[in-house]
């Protein structure tokens, strides 16, 4: 028998403002859904949370190991489960405080939040929210208001393979030699990193240019969201009625060719498959969004999902654990949110040779439930 016992988790959310989905169902009673792993027979004191932004974690790797371990272990799914073409940030909040709420009506004592990959961001928005509440609206104006909203805080933060934020890595992440938005084609070839008169390796003087151009071509999107709003509203239609649009070619960073950029262990590429043939396939991060949530999710300038910002502004203990050989978060993230914690209850720990998904590799994953369970012993149960 299974040491590990696993609950089908179903709970209501606050809408928290327009709609998320095409269900009729969904939008009048909002659910999200997960699975809460526990030690078979008792009801664990300290449960950890894992959520993403839009992935799959009800199933993640780490919950049935933790849950052995002696822990509760909550996967929860938001409302934008395989689906960030309409995502707000500030929605999801609400969805990560109603795991909040289940774990601490079922007894745990202590709740940590797990900020794996994508989910670092929330994590830390989520937290700096609940001790300190700022954000009243979304950046395009609309609800939730957060300072209103019901966030039980929580007793301790994780970040693993954590990036720093939906738009900080898709800035990383965008082809900045893109001409023109509505031509998937027209290139700048002097800013083509597939381009081989370019490199790999990329001189310190392209990667410079690139980096700039990157944050441009981010900051001339958001500044025709922005200008795509006024322009609803002015009409007069409903604003209610967001517009979708395509955002060509984002799977671009240089560090997936030159690892010696943010040098670690990894090899060149993704797990996804060959970087330049991703960068113009259909799929691909933030290919299909609307003005919204573009300034929520993606614009550099305007989304809250800051996660070094916002862990800044947090009191309770943080772990930081960055994989070496991981191809999706870099070692430079996990540093970013190590150096972001403004006090000392903060530890740093690397995983020689782990992968982003620590595919095929279970004795990594062993080492990362020692590691957190030194650290919540240590730090939550002392």
């Amino acid at each position: 028998m299974s040491p590990v016992e696993r609950e089908l988790v179903i709970l209501p959310i606050d809408p928290g403002g327009r709609g998320h989905s095409t269900s009729g169902l969904q939008l009048l009673a909002p659910r999200i859904y997960g699975a809460y792993y526990t030690p078979r027979a008792r009801r664990p004191t300290t449960a950890l949370l894992f959520m993403h932004p839009t992935s799959v974690f009800f199933d993640h790797y780490a919950l049935e190991p933790l849950a052995a371990a002696g822990y509760g272990a909550l996967g929860l799914n938001s409302r934008y489960l395989n689906n960030e073409s309409g995502l707000i940030a500030e929605q999801v909040v609400l969805d990560l405080a109603a795991g909040v709420r289940f774990l601490r009506e079922g007894g745990a004592e202590q709740v940590v939040l797990v900020g794996n990959s994508g989910g670092g961001g929330l994590v830390s928005l989520y937290q700096s929210q609940a001790e300190q509440p700022t954000i009243r609206s979304t950046p395009a104006g609309d609800p939730p208001d957060l300072t209103r909203a019901e966030l039980p805080p929580i007793d301790g933060i994780i970040t693993v393979a954590a990036h720093t934020g939906r738009a900080q890595v898709f800035t990383e992440y965008l082809d900045p030699s893109v001409l023109d938005e509505r031509d998937p084609l027209a290139t700048d070839p002097a800013l083509d990193m597939y381009d081989r008169r370019n490199g790999p390796p990329y001189s310190p003087e392209f990667v410079t240019r690139y980096r700039a151009a990157q944050v441009e071509r981010n900051r001339r999107i958001t500044a025709w969201a922005r200008d795509t709003l006024a322009d609803l509203a002015e009409r007069g239609d409903d604003p209610a009625r967001d517009i979708a649009f395509l955002v060509h070619r984002t799977v671009a960073d240089p560090r997936f060719l030159d690892v010696a950029i943010d040098p670690s262990d990894r090899q060149p590429g993704t797990p996804w498959g060959d970087p330049s043939a991703l960068n113009r396939a259909a799929i691909g991060i933030g290919r299909y969004t609307s003005p919204r949530s573009w300034l929520s999710q993606w614009g550099l300038e305007t989304s809250n999902m800051d996660g070094p910002k916002h862990i800044a502004r947090v009191r309770v203990p943080v772990l930081v654990i960055d994989h070496g050989a991981d191809q999706v978060c870099f070692p430079s993230h996990a540093r970013a949110y190590y150096d972001a914690v403004a006090h000392g209850r903060k530890r740093f720990d690397r995983l020689e040779g782990a992968g982003h998904y620590l595919n095929g590799q279970p004795e990594i994953l062993e080492r990362l439930v020692g590691i957190v369970d030194g650290w919540l012993r240590q730090e939550c149960l002392a």
